[in-house]
Order: C-alpha cells, then structure tokens, then sequence
C-alpha cells in the first residue's frame, strides 16, 4: 500500500513539534486507517487553527458555496474561511496565529479543481509572512500522464490559478515545489514525501480506500473523466450533477441519447464507450427535467484520454444542436462566459473553433509541459 505524508507524521515528527500549526484539509485528509488528519495533528501537536478551502474543512459544502467561520464541534479548534464571497485568499492577519501552515488535501491532479489555487494563495501569502509551509503528500490519482492546454496568462482565476495543463501529472507536494521554485517564494517549504508511489500508478494501483474529495466526485471514475467533462459546466448541458455518476453522464432536455451514444462510439475514441443515458436531475441544471445523453464508460483506464473525449463531445452537441446548444454568458463573478474561464482561453467559444485545432493545441502544449515539470518529480 501506498503511505501518504499523514501516515509518516511520526517519523517526520521533528517537523511539527513545537510548532503553532494551521491546518489547510477537507473531508479527504484521513491517514491509511481513514482516521482524519485534524484529529491526528489536534492529538500529537499544538493545532492552532483550521483553514478551509471550498466545500469544507469537513467536506458538507456544495460547489460554489460560501464557507463560513466556526469552532469545529469535535476539536474546539477555530475554522476560518479561505472561501469566501469576498475573497479567496488568506487573511494575513490569521498568520499571526500560527507558524506553520499544514496543507493536507486529496487531489485530482486537474487544474480546474480548485484545492490547488487555495494551496498556491497560501503559499504566497505565508512567504509574505515569513511563514512555513508543509505539504503532506498525496498521490495524484491520475498519475503522471499530461494532458490539454495551458492556461493563457490573462484568464487567471481561483479555476485556474496556475500555467499548468489541464491534467498536470504531478502531486500536491511537486507541484508545492514548481510553485516555489517558478515564482521564487521565500516561504521555507517542507513536503513530507509518500512511501511507495511510482509515477505510471492509476488510483486504484495504490491500494487506498477512495474518500470523496468533494461532494461530487464520489468513485475514482468520476475523476478519471473530469478533465474533459468538467468543461460542461460552462453550457447549458447537465454534466450530471444531482445524478448517481456526476462527469460521467452529459446530456439534456434537447438531446437525443441513442443517437449522441452512436456519432461517439463511432469516433473510436481510445479506452472508452458511450452508452445511451435517460435522467432526471435531482439537482443544479435542468433538475426536475427529463434529459438525455450519453454515459461516459472508460474501458481502458491507461488508454483514455479524458481532455480530448470532453472535447469531442462538446463539440459533437455543439454542432449537433446548433439551435439548443449554448455556452453560458459572461457572469459579474468572472467577467467572461464560464467555459472560457476553465479552458483558460477563449478559444472554445469561437463559433469557428474545431476540434482538431484546439487538440493539436493541446498536444503541443501538453508536450511542453511534460518536459517543464519533469525536474520537480519527487517519485521515479
């Protein structure tokens, strides 16, 4: 089994003793035993604070729902937002309460997930404090494959906080480093490594228990095809939540299931299969609606590319449904339509736009990048 830095505390014990800590973690930060790493570091040390990022230090938030301030019933330990309506960043005057900063969180390795931007915002603000920070590593469960674009510069944002591709290949604590390093942050950075992780592992290779990192990412397949349909959420078509197999099933009212699972499976995509799907979502777009589409089933997890399956399959309903497909309209939150901001460029929107194009795109880039972070690996 793969030892994440939670279950190694012991060993790197002189890391944390004698330290003030504040704790960055959500529902997915347990040890081996799924005990939770507030408990453990409440227990061993002198746990000041809990930080949370979206959706909860305790994992009960929905998506996009403001975080509050609150004393953890089951510690006594202070919880204050880094997820507010008014700024996503670390108040600086919270790090007078600490010395450390203790960042623990399952990732999904996918630039749009937003974990990674708090984790950057805390890093810079604790090199503008003088704090440290300490990452507590995970594996990335999608492993070392690189995929997508880059993030054009000016369409930074909390869903795209970093250049890096839309599916990265790295862990929280490589990418910690590529941060630090790239932006020459003064913060003293301390990554307490895995144990038994090698970069060609999928989730399941690994031996641990899958903990919701987020409320909507219930089972390691939904992560696997997040990349691509994660891009839905800026259209008017369900990408599933309120269903049983959110990412996994994309569809609507206007869609034809049978039809849309046919022009897929016909694409022979690598490592998938598209069935048809009939739902009606409990929740979020067209909830109470009968919507069709298709169920995304990867058949070969090593072979599946998500980033270009997503994209195929936009583009495919886009073309397919001219008259009822639609990319969201710009919001006062973002400034431009959500789809732009998660593609990190404004490509996707061009009604010219073709697939070929933008995965030729994605294909240099990804190439590029594999190359730029190769010397923050951590793992062989």
């Amino acid at each position: 089994m793969v030892k994440c830095g939670i279950d190694r505390v012991k060993e790197f014990d002189h890391v944390f003793r004698g330290k003030r800590l504040g704790l960055i973690t959500s529902a997915s930060g347990v040890d081996e035993t799924l005990r939770s790493t507030i408990e453990i570091l409440a227990e061993r040390y002198d746990l000041r604070a809990l930080f949370s990022p979206e959706h909860g230090v305790r994992g009960n938030m929905d998506a996009g729902a403001e975080v509050d301030t609150f004393r953890d019933p089951y510690t006594g330990v202070m919880v204050y937002s880094l997820y507010r309506q008014d700024s996503k960043r670390m108040d600086p005057a919270l790090l007078d309460l600490v010395d450390a900063v203790v960042y623990d969180i399952q990732d999904l390795g996918v630039r749009y997930y937003t974990f990674i931007s708090t984790m950057y915002y805390a890093m810079e603000a604790c090199s503008e404090a003088g704090k440290e920070f300490i990452v507590l590593d995970r594996p990335d469960p999608l492993g070392d494959q690189v995929e997508g674009n880059l993030m054009t510069p000016a369409f930074q944002s909390f869903v795209g906080a970093y250049p890096i591709c839309m599916r990265y290949g790295l862990t929280a604590g490589e990418l910690a480093g590529m941060i630090h390093a790239e932006q020459d942050l003064s913060c003293p950075l301390t990554v307490v490594p895995m144990t038994g992780w090698r970069r060609d592992m999928l989730w399941e290779e690994t031996n641990r228990v899958w903990v919701m990192p987020s409320p909507n990412m219930p089972r390691f397949d939904s992560a696997l095809v997040y990349t691509g349909t994660c891009l839905f959420e800026g259209t008017n078509l369900s990408e599933g939540r309120g269903t049983a197999a959110p990412f996994e099933i994309i569809g609507a009212p206007f869609v034809d299931g049978y039809a849309l699972a046919r022009e897929m499976n016909g694409m022979d995509l690598p490592g998938t299969a598209f069935t048809p799907a009939y739902f009606t979502p409990t929740a979020s777009k067209h909830q109470g609606a009968a919507c069709e589409g298709v169920h995304i089933h990867v058949t070969d997890r090593a072979a599946f590319r998500s980033a270009e399956t997503g994209l195929r399959l936009l583009f495919a309903l886009r073309d397919g449904y001219p008259k009822d497909f639609q990319f969201l309209p710009a919001t006062a939150e973002w400034g431009r339509p959500f789809a732009q901001v998660l593609f990190g460029g404004r490509e996707i929107t061009d009604p010219g736009a073709r697939a070929d194009k933008i995965l030729q795109d994605f294909h240099r880039d990804s190439e590029a990048f594999a190359k730029r972070k190769a010397r923050f690996h951590l793992y062989e």
